[in-house]
């Protein structure tokens, strides 16, 4: 976890509060200004003297501000306040500009501009339809280059919501945007369908112009800070994902979850700095607090728990609980449970995995035991055979003696009968 004082430096990296804005954005509205200027000086045949501006033409036009919507003629229910919002309008419809310049040169239907240079530059391409529409932007320079001028296909430019300062400030053809805080996707070009919710979150966001920056979205400060080029990548929380360039299909969850992530794709970290080293390695499932602090190029790994993970960088592992804090383990659903395949044994590193080859649990020993048992069942069935062959003849030769018993007893008594009486000689 990172200290208080890491945070703040951490934090400072990013945009100082304090520090002016840099002076790119200022030249931005210098040609605006000198415009604004001459304009406003050509309208004036006597100096210092305010000339009163005129009520728009069209239906349900309202309008307050010097040369705001100057030029409308059948654009209908427009209101625009603010010195040359709405300037170029003519036909466009249900706008609303609040602010200097806001919607200066729009042409397009149903978009509201609060703040200076907010949508200054959009307006609908002719060719396209429905380009350039429904964007909303509130705050300094919001959606000030957005245009469907160039646009190839229908609906390009439009449906972009920008919520503070230079928020989404370099898009153009780009479509279904939110961009909510300072800066928020303030370099899309025509990266779509991305949210950023959050100061400086998804600021990058297509710096490139490719268009390859799509359906990414990040809550929090610095969020997704410097993508350019990664497609599908969800980051919520302070710096998620904040140093990605090009990896995709990332989900990070916590503070300075895989923060530092730059090419790795199809990673998912859930935790305040969970998988925060990790550059280029993919397919990593890191759950817990700081788990995964080790894991920079590794792949196809899982860790869960607060503090998961290996003593350095690694590849194919899956590791449960930090060492030393977990001291028992509960899996529901094995005992009683019958099955066949092979032991399964735990070092005391708490690493599951078949015994060694020679250990008395091993699959070869196994095999070997079971062999040793089937011969000795063999050989006990053929003993038992015997014996009982063995007893059936003795039990037959005992019946035999018991016969020639039964004849010897009644040949016996037979002789007893047929013995002559003894007779009593006298000796004289």
């Amino acid at each position: 976890m990172y200290s208080l004082n890491q945070v703040n430096k951490l934090v400072s990296c990013g945009r100082d509060p304090a520090r002016s804005l840099p002076l790119w954005r200022g030249f931005l509205l210098i040609p605006l200004i000198l415009v604004c200027f001459a304009v406003a000086l050509k309208a004036q045949p006597v100096p210092h003297t305010p000339i009163p501006n005129p009520p728009a033409p069209g239906v349900l036009n309202t309008n307050d501000g010097q040369s705001s919507m100057p030029f409308v003629t059948t654009g209908a229910a427009n209101s625009a306040y603010g010195a040359f919002s709405m300037f170029s309008l003519t036909v466009g419809n249900f706008n609303t500009a609040v602010g200097v310049a806001a919607l200066d040169l729009n042409n397009a239907d149903a978009n509201t501009a609060v703040g200076v240079a907010a949508l200054l530059l959009n307006t609908a391409d002719s060719t396209a339809a429905d380009t350039g529409t429904r964007n909303t932007a509130v705050g300094t320079s919001a959606l000030l280059n957005n245009s469907g001028v160039g646009a190839t296909k229908a609906g390009l430019g439009s449906d972009n919501h920008a919520f503070g300062a230079f928020a989404l400030n370099l898009n153009t053809l780009g479509f279904s945007n939110t961009g909510i805080g300072g800066a928020a996707l303030e370099h899309n070009h025509i990266g779509a369908q991305n949210t950023a919710v959050g100061d400086l979150a998804l600021q990058n966001n297509d710096s490139s112009g490719l268009g390859e920056g799509n359906f990414n979205t990040a809550v929090g400060a610095l969020a997704l800070f410097v993508n350019g080029d990664g497609d599908s990548n969800n980051a919520f929380g302070t710096s998620a994902l904040s140093a990605n360039d090009s990896g995709l299909f990332n989900q990070a969850f916590g503070a300075f979850a895989l923060s530092s992530n730059d090419i790795g794709a199809s990673n998912i970290a859930i935790g305040d700095s969970a998988a925060a080293a990790n550059t280029d390695g993919s397919f990593n499932t890191v759950v817990g607090d700081t788990a995964g602090p080790n894991l920079t190029s590794g792949t196809d790994n899982i860790y869960i728990g607060a503090g998961s993970g290996g003593d350095s960088d690694e590849t194919g592992n899956i590791r449960i609980g930090q060492p030393g804090f977990i001291n028992a383990c509960f899996v529901q659903g094995i005992f009683g449970v019958g099955v066949s395949g092979t032991a399964v044994v735990v070092d005391s590193n708490g690493q599951l995995g078949t015994p060694a080859a020679g250990s008395p649990l091993s699959l070869e020993e196994v095999i070997k035991q079971r062999q040793v048992v089937q011969q000795l069942k063999a050989t006990t069935e053929k003993q038992a055979a015997r014996i009982a062959l063995q007893e059936n003849q003795i039990q037959t030769l005992t019946a035999a003696l018991k016969q020639q018993a039964d004849q010897i007893q009644k040949v016996s008594a037979q002789l007893e009968m047929i013995r002559p009486t003894p007779r009593v000689v006298e000796n004289r």
